[in-house]
């Protein structure tokens, strides 16, 4: 440890300043929860604006509420021409003191830009930016950054181990803080994804920062970051546009609920709490999810021709009668021939309305012409209908014509029969795939659409099929909830493994085209990989014209570890620019033989993880055929354990489908059977590639099988490189 620095107490004194300000406010905010409480009278108007009230003390007082993440972070010190120096401390939410004076300023406000996006060449009119290490309340060092004559950015570092190197890292990419960033990247991972508010660099800046008009796709490899910059640009987006965005409401997908899980803090620890986390099949009221596609199905149910299928269902749905309907009425019959329901439904059709809102014109038009042709011509179409609407043959009737149909009843009568497939993929695709197609699409139905084992494929195909039929009208009313609901930002994190009728069902919940979408085109595993971005933006919203923005620094995963990945990403993905790693590991990945069994071979290298680092997160990533195998070899060895999809990440050893694996980040990864992942896996050298870049500071890898010839090669360059 480095010498004390001599601002050490009086920062630590304004840390304590301001936490005590941070409480002041709480307790002011509870006090007046408090008084609105007590008065539980007076008009419909009034209680209103009360719950009104209450909700945003609520809100505030969850904002207010940090838990054990540092408050303050940083400290600017600038040169005004009109105020001299001036000093900002900058921290995760504003304080203000009992005079509503700025104590801290929010990392997001206008002012608090130069403490990420200054440098020695572009100043920003920084005299000083000062970086603190923190845990809790308690201030550990200080880091500086001199700006001006003869400094240009360079810094000295008071009270952290080991040397400043300045802004740079040896040569390689510039870096703001690199002390404090290093101390901060070797901390241990916790099993939740944790913000980097103090650490942001200045090209994760220009993506938080960037303007919110329009889609912007950034593409980034393991451990640059991306995820963690996307929550940051969203809670960013929601303090410079709090109106309208916080009525518009933004909206966060994920690939899996272990990653909702892993990354379920980060917007809370920034003070935003309201936005919706999800996995696309929450978009999808009452279908839940419980069989999986094989790679060739799930590829042609994430084609976009899907949706003329859906479409042609639809319409093969609203069909004329087979035989003249007749029903009796007084003391004669009422009459629909084939011709006239042919009318009707064609007249439905032009109102180009969706489906199920159209079966009431249906019907009217039926009672209309039913009272039209009676001879008496004393029937009007309220008569008609109130005679004749509960008969089974009318009912019956109209079901043939115009059914009302939920999404899953729909697609439950269309994958379950070959006759109604053959029917909507003619003239959907072409003519010598319609056999081939329908022979992949059809299942065997089950007793009800309840009841139907579905798949993450489907849900685009369901969601698709709810924006053309539409909600069922309610007595002639169509209750809002029902509608698809829309955000004023969506943010998609691995975005890379939507298929275009998955893209298409984000698209339909963007209010204005605003997104932030994330992902990494070497790790793209889906059903439908796309080779290049413009594969994806042309399913997302064109209002405004997309960017696309890469992420050049990989700041999580140790080089050792990136030399054995980055040659089986170029094997996988061949051309893709590789993350420039900014840290050393120090432990080199390790190839490990299996002499006997493998479960036993793996317990014992988890046996080896826990002695290196006792309290480090462990993942043993395997394919997804191998988990439970694992997970008893490890039970046999009496080694505490968990699941990523029963836990998360919540035990220090966790058992991990590679197919979940993407997103995460731990201490310590044993990769198992490199050759099964990749045989059993869509696109399995990428998978591979996922697993082997989840590990911040040791890699192992199992095997029984030989390896893959690209991760021998892998090694082998490392140990030439060591040599």
């Amino acid at each position: 440890m480095t010498a004390r620095h001599p601002d050490l107490p009086e920062e630590q004194a304004f840390i304590d300043h301001a936490y005590d300000c941070l409480e002041n406010s709480r307790q002011a905010a509870w006090r007046l929860r408090d008084l609105n409480e007590a008065d539980l009278g007076g008009t419909f108007q009034a209680r209103f604006e009360r719950n009104a009230f209450d909700e945003a003390l609520v809100k505030r007082l969850t904002d207010l509420d940090l838990g054990d993440v540092a408050l303050v972070f940083g400290r600017i010190d600038r040169n005004d021409e009109q105020e001299g120096t001036e000093s900002f401390r900058i921290g995760r939410l504003a304080v203000a003191d009992d005079q509503s004076e700025p104590v801290v300023i929010d990392w997001r406000a206008p002012v608090a830009e130069p403490f990420y996006r200054a440098t020695g060449r572009e100043p920003m009119g920084l005299l000083r930016r000062r970086h603190f290490v923190v845990e809790g309340r308690t201030l550990l060092g200080l880091e500086d950054e001199l700006f001006g004559e003869g400094h240009l950015g360079l810094g000295h570092d008071d009270g952290l181990d080991g040397d400043l190197s300045s802004e740079t890292n040896g040569g390689g990419p510039t870096l703001r803080g690199y002390s404090t960033l290093i101390a901060s990247l070797e901390r241990g991972r916790t099993g939740a994804l944790g913000d980097i508010v103090a650490t942001i660099q200045a090209e994760q800046d220009e993506i938080i920062r960037s303007p919110q008009a329009g889609v912007l796709v950034v593409q980034g490899g393991p451990g640059t970051g991306k995820t963690v910059v996307a929550l940051h640009r969203a809670a960013y987006l929601l303090y410079t546009h709090r109106f309208p965005l916080e009525d518009q409401g933004v909206l966060v997908i994920g690939p899996n609920r272990v990653f909702l899980r892993y990354i379920e803090r980060v917007l809370p620890s920034l003070g935003e709490a309201g936005v919706e986390q999800v996995v696309l099949s929450d978009l999808v009221p009452g279908i839940g999810v419980s069989a999986r596609d094989s790679a060739e199905v799930a590829a042609v149910k994430g084609d976009a021709r899907m949706s003329r299928l859906i479409d042609r269902a639809v319409d093969d749905r609203e069909r004329a009668l087979r035989d003249d309907l007749v029903v009796p009425f007084r003391s004669g019959y009422l009459r629909v021939s084939v011709e006239e329901s042919r009318r009707i439904i064609r007249q439905a059709r032009r109102r180009n309305r969706r489906h199920n809102a159209s079966r009431r014109i249906v019907e009217n038009e039926m009672w209309e012409t039913m009272a039209a042709g009676w001879r008496a011509g004393d029937a009007s179409p309220s008569e008609v209908r109130e005679a004749i609407r509960r008969l089974p043959e009318v009912r019956e009737a109209l079901e043939r014509m115009w059914p009302v149909l939920t999404p899953g009843q729909l697609l439950h009568d269309l994958l379950g029969s070959r006759a109604l497939l053959r029917s909507a993929l003619t003239g959907a695709v072409e003519a010598d795939e319609v056999e081939r197609l329908v022979d992949l699409l059809h299942r065997p139905r089950s007793a009800s659409p309840a009841e139907v084992p579905w798949t993450d494929a489907d849900i685009p195909l369901l969601d698709d099929a709810r924006e053309v039929l539409g909600p069922i009208p309610h007595r002639g009313e169509i209750d809002p909830a029902d509608e698809i609901r829309t955000y004023g930002h969506i943010v998609v994190d691995e975005v890379q493994d939507l298929t275009p009728m998955a893209l298409r069902m984000v698209s339909r919940r963007s209010l204005n085209g605003s997104m932030t979408v994330v992902g990494d085109l070497a790790q793209a595993t889906g059903a439908l990989a796309p080779g290049v971005w413009e594969d994806v933006l042309e399913h997302l919203p064109d209002r405004r014209p997309a960017r696309v923005i890469g992420l050049s620094v990989g700041y999580r995963i140790p080089r050792e570890i990136m030399a054995v990945a980055d040659v089986v990403m170029e094997a996988a993905a061949p051309g893709l620019r590789r993350p420039e790693s900014v840290r050393s590991g120090g432990e080199h990945p390790r190839l490990v033989p299996a002499v006997g069994d493998l479960g036993s071979a793996v317990a014992d290298e988890v046996g080896a993880s826990l002695a290196s680092l006792p309290n480090g997160s462990i993942a043993v990533v395997t394919p997804d055929s191998l988990v439970d195998r694992i997970a008893e070899a490890l039970d046999s060895a009496g080694l505490e354990h968990g699941r990523a999809g029963v836990s998360g990440l919540d035990r220090q050893v966790t058992v991990v489908p590679v197919s979940v694996a993407k997103g995460l980040e731990l201490d310590s990864v044993i990769v198992v059977e490199p050759s099964l992942i990749v045989s059993e896996t869509h696109l399995g050298l990428r998978a591979l590639y996922v697993g082997l870049t989840r590990s911040t500071r040791r890699l192992a890898v199992v095997h029984s099988e030989p390896i893959p010839p690209s991760l021998e090669m892998g090694f082998s360059s490392l140990a030439a490189q060591a040599g």
